[in-house]
């Protein structure tokens, strides 16, 4: 485990908003999945989170649970294909860590890659910001 704060700019990112962080876990690679602090920003109040169950097994674009604000109920997507070995128990009662801290303690699932060919079509965070602004979001 590496010590000091995850920075955007070491993260993947998808078109939906999720990043991934890939590490290598004895041998297994680990996708560290939380949605983006442009996402928790267009969200505003967050007030409720659904999650996944352990075991359950993803493939990229399928959705993972959803989180609703004050404003609207969105769906989480799985930017990679894999088993969900994790899940932030943490968060659902703390929603607030997701504004102050997405891309650290605000991590939502963990997921054991079965296929690491989803990853390709992940953004840098160059690219996901320029996404953004595109759009009107960031």
């Amino acid at each position: 485990m590496r010590n000091g704060a995850v920075k955007p700019e070491e993260l993947l990112f998808s078109e939906t908003h999720e990043w991934v962080r890939v590490q290598d876990e004895g041998g297994v690679k680990v996708a560290t999945i939380g949605i983006s602090a442009f996402a928790v920003e267009q969200l505003t109040d967050l007030v409720f989170m659904e999650l996944p169950p352990v075991g359950k097994f993803v493939a990229a674009g399928q959705e993972l649970g959803e989180v609703e604000s004050v404003k609207a109920v969105s769906p989480l997507y799985s930017p990679v294909d894999g088993e969900i070995i994790d899940v932030n128990r943490d968060l659902p009662d703390r929603l607030e860590t997701l504004n102050q801290d997405p891309y650290n303690a605000g991590w939502i699932v963990k997921v054991r890659l079965t296929d690491e060919t989803a990853l390709s079509k992940l953004m840098d965070y160059a690219a996901y910001q320029k996404q953004c602004a595109e759009a009107g979001e960031g």
